[in-house]
Formats: structure tokens, sequence, C-alpha cells
């Protein structure tokens, strides 16, 4: 039996996922890259290379993962690229996409052997978090003024724009891309390509795939620029638990049980966007606040039902737990952690990776 905890990549849930971006490429004439930032678990590749067209990266070691683990066509993209690190990023890329005007000038002459692009912000989102804004107020993210990016067109054969954020609305996204269009239309029409970021959650339960297919494919034919897509959600969502282990049981006022993992070591996002972690069924009579092992207060999973009462010893399966986790997971408190398995088509669980105490003291020094 493998020791939690683990994080488990079913490869059937992958291939349902796959599905999907395989019917929106069709449909569209879209290209599909994965989104390292969201998950990089390169374990998991076989099982999405050949789905997707590529990778897109928001870093230079995201770049070259992407470039030696997936391979196929490679994105560069960072807010900031320094001096040290253009032409090794160079070396990896098919396209690099600057964050400014000011980059994309600094490094002109030491990128003319790829295309390159920018970023455009189109001072819209989806996103009803601050934090994760990219057109609130003062963003670094991006170039707003359509005069700036259009004195340096000759410069680039296209732009990204990131603007969604788990939208699972097409009506909103068509809106939203047609105020795009409307005020940047000049701009598209005298590009190659138009990557449309990531964060649009169309392989949620019920999305119009072929609606989101047939506007990609009009706004593509309308602009006659290559449409990309980064997903990187939508490429792996429902397919990865973090299974752990009850290690005691307390009653505080409320049922708790603690289990061998960390919700700020193992599913960081949960504490920065104040969400509870998802355990299914979720139902029957008996309620417990789970609760991670590490010191911090707030180290809570969230509170859940189940059918029978707990005891220490028992498994517990954290749900939808491959976006942003294995790419944030920390060393905080030293706990455990969480190891890599894949379930194979056949059923079998794969180890493809473990980390011990040499990686924390690594980590450190």
């Amino acid at each position: 039996m493998i020791q939690t905890p683990f994080y488990l990549i079913d490869s059937a849930s992958l291939k349902r996922n796959m599905a999907v971006i395989d019917r929106l490429r069709e449909g569209s004439g879209a290209k599909a890259l994965l989104a390292l930032k969201c998950f990089a678990t390169w374990p998991a590749f076989d099982y999405m290379r050949d789905h997707m067209d590529g990778t897109t990266s928001s870093s230079l070691y995201e770049l070259r993962l992407g470039r030696e683990k997936f391979g196929k066509e490679t994105h560069a993209y960072s807010v900031a690229w320094p001096d040290h690190e253009i032409d090794e990023a160079v070396g990896y890329a098919d396209k690099i996409i600057f964050n400014s005007v000011g980059q994309l000038q600094r490094f002109r002459d030491r990128t003319g052997g790829i295309a390159r692009g920018l970023r455009l912000n189109p001072g819209l989102s989806t996103s009803g978090f601050d934090l994760a804004d990219p057109a609130r107020p003062f963003s670094r993210l991006g170039e707003w003024s359509a005069e700036k990016i259009e004195a340096v067109l000759p410069d680039i054969s296209g732009v990204m724009i990131h603007y969604n954020c788990e939208n699972a609305d097409f009506d909103l996204f068509d809106r939203q891309l047609a105020e795009i269009e409307g005020r940047f239309g000049a701009i598209l029409d005298r590009l190659d390509w138009v990557s449309l970021g990531g964060g649009i959650h169309f392989t949620g339960e019920g999305y119009p795939v072929d609606r989101l297919a047939a506007r990609l494919k009009a706004f593509a034919a309308a602009h006659g620029v290559q449409v990309y897509l980064e997903p990187g959600e939508a490429a792996i969502t429902r397919s990865a638990t973090l299974e752990v282990t009850v290690l005691d049981l307390l009653d505080n006022g409320k049922q708790l049980a603690i289990v061998d993992s960390s919700v700020e070591a193992h599913m960081l996002d949960l504490l920065i966007y104040r969400q509870s972690a998802k355990v299914e069924p979720d139902a029957g009579d008996h309620s417990y606040m789970v609760c991670g092992k590490s010191c911090l207060a707030g180290d809570i999973f969230g509170e859940f039902r189940f059918a029978e009462p707990l005891k220490v010893g028992d498994r517990l399966s954290i749900a939808d737990a491959a976006g942003y986790t294995m790419v944030k997971k920390n060393w905080f408190n030293g706990v455990k952690m969480p190891s890599i398995v894949i379930r194979e088509p056949d059923g079998s669980l794969r180890v493809a990776r473990e980390f011990g105490y040499g990686d924390y003291a690594s980590s450190l020094g």
C-alpha cells in the first residue's frame, strides 16, 4: 500500500478532458497549449501530448520543462525577462511574448530568430477576486494602450490576451471577446496569431463546447489569425485527488479530524482564495472539520459530512487536486511532501515520484 499523503492522478479522467480538447481543436482550428503555471507534473504528459499542441510558460524553468518534457510548440512568456536569461529562453522557445513595449524593445535584437509577441491587457476580466484580476487598477500585466501597441506592430507577429478566470459562462466570454474586437480590431487584423489565454472552463459539465468552437473559428476568420488557447485547469479538472489519512480526532465544540497533509503546504490556493476543499460525496449524518497537521491555526480543508463516524487510520480523498497544487507545494513546517502517483489505464498505481528528508534539506542549503 502506498503511504499517504500523495497526489493521485487518474489517467482516465485526463483522457476525458483531452477528448473535449480534441473536439474543440477540431471544431475551431485553435491550437491548445498546456499552461504549466497550473499543472507541470510531467509524468502525466504522456497522456496529454497527443491531444495538445505544446506548452506555454511563465518563467525560464517552466519554458525549459515544456521543451524537454512535453516538446511540440513552446511559448515563452515572463512578466519580466532579465538579461542573463533571454538567450537561453530563445534557445527553447518557438515564440517569445513580452509583457511590455519596453521589454520588447530592449531585447528586440536578441530575439529576431523566433516569433515575437506582446501581452495585450484589454482592461476587463472575469475574475471576482482582486488578487487574480489581471485588469485590476495599475495592473502590471501587459500593455493597455492601443497606440503603444500599434507603434511596435512591425516587431511582433501576435499578441497574448489573458483575461478569463474559471469562466464557465460562454455568453460572458462571447460579449467580452466582442468588446475586445471592437476596441483592438485594427491591431488584431494586422497579426498572424492571437492567444486568448486560459481560464475558459470548457471542460466543465454542460459547457457549450461547440458554440465556443464556432466563436473561435469566426474570430480567426474575421481577423486572419491562428488562435491559441492556454488551458490549465480546463486540461486537468477533476483528474486528481489528494489522498490523506486521519491521524487524530478531537471534539472542541466541533468534531475535528486531523490528517497527514497540510492545506498551506499541499493545496495553497485554498488558503489564498479562501475556498473549501471538496470531499465527495460529502453526505451523511456525521460532520467533521478536516484539518491539516501544520501549526497554522487556519490549516483547514473544510467541513464535510460522512456516512459513518471517522476513525484514526481512515483514508480520505480530497477531490479536484491537480490545478495549482503540485506547482505550489512547499516544505512549510517540514511536513512530508505528497508523493505523485499515476493511476494507469489498467487501474494499477505507479509511483512517479516520492519526496524525503533529503529533498527537504537540499531545498534549504
